[in-house]
C-alpha cells in the first residue's frame, strides 16, 4: 500500500479502480479543500521548476483556477485583474530586470 494523502483530479479514482486496483478516497470540507489546494500548488510549481514543460505548466494553471473559484471569484475576475495590471503597470515581456532605486 501507498499512502499520498494529497488532493488530486476528479477522474484520478475512476483510473486507479479501471487499472484493478483499489484506493481509499474522501470529500474534503471547503476549509480542507483551499488548504489542500495551496499545499497542490506549491506540489505543482515544484514540479514545473524541476520539468519546466507545458504540462506541468498546465497542472499549475489548473490549481490556480481551482482555488480561484474556491475562494468565490470568477474566472472571468482573474483574467479582468490580469489584464488591469498589465494595462496599469505592465507583463513582463520585456524582460526588464530591477538592479537597484537610489535613494532621493
Amino acid at each position: 500500500m501507498k499512502v499520498y494523502n494529497k488532493l488530486v483530479r476528479d477522474k484520478i479514482p475512476e483510473i486507479i479502480e479501471a487499472d484493478g486496483r483499489e484506493c481509499k478516497t474522501h470529500t474534503l470540507s471547503n476549509e480542507e479543500y483551499i488548504a489542500a489546494l495551496e499545499a497542490k500548488l506549491n506540489e505543482e510549481v515544484a514540479e514545473y521548476q524541476e520539468d519546466k514543460n507545458l504540462e506541468e505548466m498546465a497542472d499549475v494553471l489548473e490549481v490556480l483556477q481551482a482555488i480561484c473559484l474556491a475562494r468565490g471569484y470568477t474566472l472571468e475576475g482573474l483574467e479582468d485583474m490580469r489584464a488591469r495590471k498589465a494595462r496599469e503597470r505592465g507583463g513582463f515581456k520585456e524582460k526588464i530586470f530591477l538592479e537597484y532605486v537610489e535613494k532621493e
